[in-house]
């Protein structure tokens, strides 16, 4: 298991890079060009440049999260022609420059939704929430605008210049279908694949967060079977999956312990974190710690040390604790001691299955 921090760049991060390079056996960043619009071709000398600020501090840039997938892909238009072609140059352009894994998603508009952004967790931190009773309630139109108004940073999923057309994105979905997502999806496969082929890229996606509709809106990557199906759609070890436990996780019918086994040699990538799941559908982002939320975190552990894991993996989001001023979710302090305790975990299994082996 390789390691990694989701950073955000200069500027544009409060964690700076020689403080990941201090967490015990992190290796790499998960970066982006988060200013760059969906569906815009990334230019090489930005791509150089983070990876020169990267290796400077010791870090690799191996693995993208997030290069955005533009509506009119996911919608079917015939203007999504400009932006596959605009897709497959970044890809050519991040394989030369040693990128291997990509994480993208599929979900219409929204990246991820939580109602609130610093939740009271009752010993003073404070953390991601989704209350299912407001997200029936709500109008997106102000959703955006709490999420935005909230943060001085940029939020990944939430850029301003994508939703300041929100209404207008609505009316395209009006009539869209999940089967209509899937043939759209297919089709963006069969174009970036053999791309991505060539280059040396894993391509990655993410489940949906939370994995199941919202506001009307179709999704997909939400289960087992449908992770299944997601794979036939382009039969190649470059089409693969971002398995991330937290995601899945506030769906206590997904068994992500399962899916790590059967899709093992999919798996590029893995997003692992806990939630809390409450019986009304609510859920709140707790400590990687099993224990503190519903996912079992030590098991997905083992399933990753038992099918001899060599991908990339990060915490998650993670809890706001010690006054820590940080963008919602992505602070040093709770995912350091993520790492931590998932590498304890991973020590500890790898220290039974030598003795295991060794008595055999």
């Amino acid at each position: 298991m390789k390691m990694t921090f989701r950073w955000f760049g200069e500027g544009n991060d409060t964690v700076p890079l020689s403080y990941i390079k201090q967490i015990p056996g992190t290796d790499g960043i998960v970066w982006s060009l988060h200013d760059v619009p969906a569906g815009e071709e990334w230019p090489m000398e930005r791509i150089l440049e983070v990876k020169a600020q990267a290796e400077k501090a010791g870090l690799h840039i191996d693995v993208v999260e997030s290069v955005n997938v533009h509506e009119d892909i996911k919608l079917g238009l015939p203007s999504r022609e400009r932006y596959i072609e605009n897709y497959k140059r970044t890809i050519e352009k991040l394989g030369t420059a040693g990128v291997k894994v990509l994480c993208y998603n599929f979900m219409p508009i929204f990246d991820w939704l939580r109602t609130d952004l610093h939740k009271p967790m009752g010993d003073g931190a404070t953390a991601l929430f989704y209350e299912s009773s407001r997200i029936s309630d709500v109008d997106p139109l102000k959703l955006v605008e709490d999420i935005n108004a909230n943060s001085a940073l940029t939020m990944p999923g939430w850029e301003p210049e994508r939703l300041q057309h929100l209404t207008k994105l609505f009316e395209s979905y009006q009539g869209v279908t999940e089967e209509h997502l899937w043939e759209n999806l297919k089709y963006f496969l069969s174009e970036i694949i053999p791309v991505a082929e060539r280059s040396g890229i894993r391509m990655a996606i993410h489940p949906d967060d939370p994995p199941w509709p919202v506001f009307g809106l179709p999704r997909i990557m939400t289960c087992q079977d449908n992770f299944r199906r997601f794979l036939k759609l382009y039969d190649s070890p470059n089409n693969g999956i971002t398995l991330c436990s937290g995601s899945l996780g506030a769906n206590p019918e997904n068994d992500i312990i399962a899916m790590i086994h059967e899709f093992a040699d999919r798996i590029p990538f893995a997003h692992i974190r806990n939630v809390r799941v409450y019986e009304n559908g609510d859920f709140i982002e707790t400590s990687h710690r099993t224990q503190d939320g519903s996912v079992d975190i030590a098991g997905i552990v083992q399933a990753y040390q038992e099918i001899g894991y060599t991908g990339y993996a990060r915490p998650d989001h993670g809890r706001h604790i010690w006054d820590e001023q940080c963008r919602p979710g992505y602070g040093l302090y709770d995912r350091a001691l993520g790492i931590m305790y998932l590498w304890g975990l991973w020590d500890a299994y790898e220290r039974v299955s030598g003795k295991e082996a060794a008595s055999q």
